[in-house]
This record gives C-alpha cells, structure tokens and sequence, in this order.
C-alpha cells in the first residue's frame, strides 16, 4: 500500500463517521441507473458567505451595491453599515433592507439578485496525486475535480470513480462512474454535474 492509499484510507474511516447511509462497502448504484432527484418546486435559493449580491434601490443609484457575503455572513451597504445576509433569501433579505432604509428614503423599493454564487467546495480522495478540498465553479463535472487534484495516479482503479453525495432527503448515495466514460462523454456520465459537498473516491 502505497503512503497516499494510508492517507486516504484515514480520510475515508474519518468520512464513514458521517456517512451512515452507506452501510455496506462497495454498495453503489452506476451513474446510469442515477435518477437525480426532483428539486421541490418554488424553493428560493439561500444565500451564504462567499455568494456575489446585486443591491438594488429603486431610483438611488448612490445606495445601489454590488457587494460580496463576507465569511461572518454579513454584507455592507451605503447608510446602513453591516446587514446580515446569510442563511435568509434574496427576497427576505431586499425586504429586510427595505424596512431599515426607510429611515433614511420614502418609500424605498429595493431588489437583491444573486450575480455570483459561490463556489463548491469538493473533496477528492483516494488514489489521485492531491488528495483535498477543492473550490470549483458551479456545474463543474468530475473531470474539473479530478484536474485539481492532479488526475490519477498508477494505481487507480479507472473503472471504480465513487461520487458520495447527501441527497435533498438527507439520505447518503455512492454513485460510481468509469473514467472512460467520463473522458469519452458516454451516457450520463456526460452531463453529470457536482454539488457543493460531494466527495469524489478513486479506488
């Protein structure tokens, strides 16, 4: 075993903790037998530390903001200082707004937009030159991943690429792919897209 196959190893034992769902090793479902579940209908985005806002008050262009969630989760606007954003939506967040500048405007009509999510955060482990946490756009795919980390090394296993991913049940799923399929752009494979929190496990 190589010193990078230990190292992941622990990471993996120490990433079980949290993974109950996957009860037996090696269970798995192929990328083409993945349904993606449905999304619930009308659920608006929640924003959070790293996302890009567009602050928008009607005719006070001098008050209008393109301002970024700091880590504390808070944003600064003109008047009105600090202004938590994080963890409401862009539509409680413009009402919220809304109530404070009144202080200051009549009738203030404000609208938030979100110009820049943030970016994932994906873990690579296993058998790949870099194991780590990675920052990728949104709708990076696997390969995008696996080029951060350094691709594969001699020893992996190309047939057995696991995606673990917590699903909007809470439920835990082990989704594998086959690196030639990924490179050749064959069935789902092609147009699978990663989510903030996915780990990807190269065997």
């Amino acid at each position: 075993m190589t010193q990078r196959s230990a190292l992941s190893l622990c990471l993996v034992a120490l990433l079980a903790v949290t993974l109950p769902a996957c009860r037996a090793a090696g269970e798995y479902v192929k990328i083409d037998d993945y349904k993606v579940p449905e999304e619930a209908p009308n659920q608006e985005y929640v924003i959070r530390p790293g996302d890009v806002l567009q602050v928008r008050v009607m005719g006070q262009e001098s008050v209008s903001v393109r301002a970024k969630v700091r880590p504390d989760g808070q944003i600064s606007l003109p008047l009105l200082g600090d202004v938590l954003a994080s963890g409401v939506t862009p539509s409680a967040l413009a009402r919220q707004i809304q109530e404070r500048l009144t202080r200051f405007i009549v009738n203030p009509s404000v609208t938030i937009s979100l110009e820049e999510p943030r970016a994932m955060m994906i873990s690579v482990l296993g058998e790949v030159p870099k194991v780590g946490t990675y920052p990728l756009e949104q709708g990076s795919g696997i390969m995008e991943a696996l080029a951060a980390a350094g691709g594969l090394t001699q020893y992996a296993a190309s047939d057995r690429i696991i995606i673990i991913r917590r699903e909007p049940s809470g439920n835990r799923v082990r989704i594998r792919f086959e690196y030639d399929a990924l490179t050749q752009l064959r069935g789902a494979a092609a147009t699978f897209r990663l989510q903030n929190g996915d780990v990807i496990v190269v065997d």
